[in-house]
């Protein structure tokens, strides 16, 4: 039987996650060079029908529909996918490290004794081995990490580490899984979806987007920027240590536990550039970087850079636009 890469389809509020797309661009690139076949596993409610939007983009699609599978739940996951991995024996199974992915991989990994490798950026298979990379100390430096030898690989991958645009046009095969018993009683119990990033304005929708970290040092410094995001026309979005500092409301925030955005221009000041920020900037074609730090991990993702006090800029560009 033809190996395979199993991903984990992601989903919120009956739509399937953009991470999924970036883990089947994953196993689509991996298994086009190893010949394994591209699988995705979809658990879904009964009266959801997210399949439909996987199709080209990967080569199979297995499809559970269960009462209980509408929402995330941890120990429902794990005793499927537990199930399927005895099943199928896939070489590799891809999740996104997202809190889904953070919840569930580990778990996996000790119940099935498979290996682990997590919050990956890139994924290589070298002589039959996988060979995952991660980013240490702050995004400054990447390690390749090996994995023990082992009949199937548990890979998670960081959001944003893929580019997708289109599906890749493959033939899609979807297959409904029969005669997996699912959990009826389990500690966790889903009770409801808050969306704390509603508030008075939507940044995601922002076509010009100034954007703070902690590197503007003071609250009073706000208003400097604010001036001149007005002046420019743009609008304010911050990091999360601005929200966490009580500086900014949530909704202001960019990032995995905050805002996805695709403006035209991302101007980014003071900020470093951590993956769970640079996660929600992935769609932005323009990113503009201000830091004093010119190891700085946002520098590997901005057209362009610049190695400077991020006052001094703003000064500048006051300056330039005089009144």
């Amino acid at each position: 039987m033809k190996g395979t890469i199993l991903t984990i389809a992601e989903h919120r509020q009956n739509s399937l996650r953009e991470v999924t797309f970036e883990l089947l661009a994953l196993a689509h690139e991996l298994g086009k060079a190893q010949g394994l076949e591209s699988v995705c596993l979809l658990l879904e409610g009964e009266e959801q029908s997210l399949e439909g939007e996987l199709k080209g983009w990967c080569e199979r699609v297995l499809v559970l529909k269960a009462k209980g599978l509408e929402v995330f739940n941890q120990e429902i996951w794990q005793a499927v996918i537990l199930k399927v991995m005895g099943d199928r024996r896939p070489f590799m199974v891809l999740f996104s490290h997202t809190p889904w992915g953070m919840d569930l991989a580990p778990s996996l990994s000790v119940s099935s004794g498979y290996p682990l490798a997590t919050d990956c950026v890139s994924v290589v298979i070298r002589d039959g081995t996988p060979l995952a990379t991660r980013q240490i100390y702050g995004g400054k430096l990447f390690a390749e990490v090996s994995l023990r030898p082992s009949g199937t690989y548990l890979i998670s991958l960081r959001p944003g580490s893929m580019r997708v645009e289109n599906p890749f046009g493959l033939v899609t095969q979807i297959e409904s899984l029969m005669g997996i018993e699912i959990p009826q009683k389990t500690k966790k119990v889903f009770k409801e979806f808050v969306d704390t990033g509603a508030g008075e304005i939507d940044i995601s929708q922002a076509p010009f987007l100034i954007s703070i970290g902690r590197g503007i040092g003071e609250r009073e410094k706000l208003e400097e920027i604010k001036e001149l995001a007005e002046r420019m026309g743009a609008l304010i979005s911050c990091s999360r240590p601005i929200v966490d500092k009580n500086w900014l409301p949530k909704y202001h925030q960019v990032g995995t536990s905050g805002k996805t955005v695709k403006p035209k221009v991302y101007m980014a000041l003071g900020i470093s550039g951590a993956f769970q920020h640079v996660a929600g900037i992935k769609g932005s074609p323009t990113v503009i970087a201000v830091n004093k730090d010119k190891k700085a991990p946002i520098f590997r993702v901005a057209q362009y850079g610049v190695v400077e006090d991020l006052f001094k800029i703003v000064g500048a560009l006051k300056e330039t636009l005089g009144g």
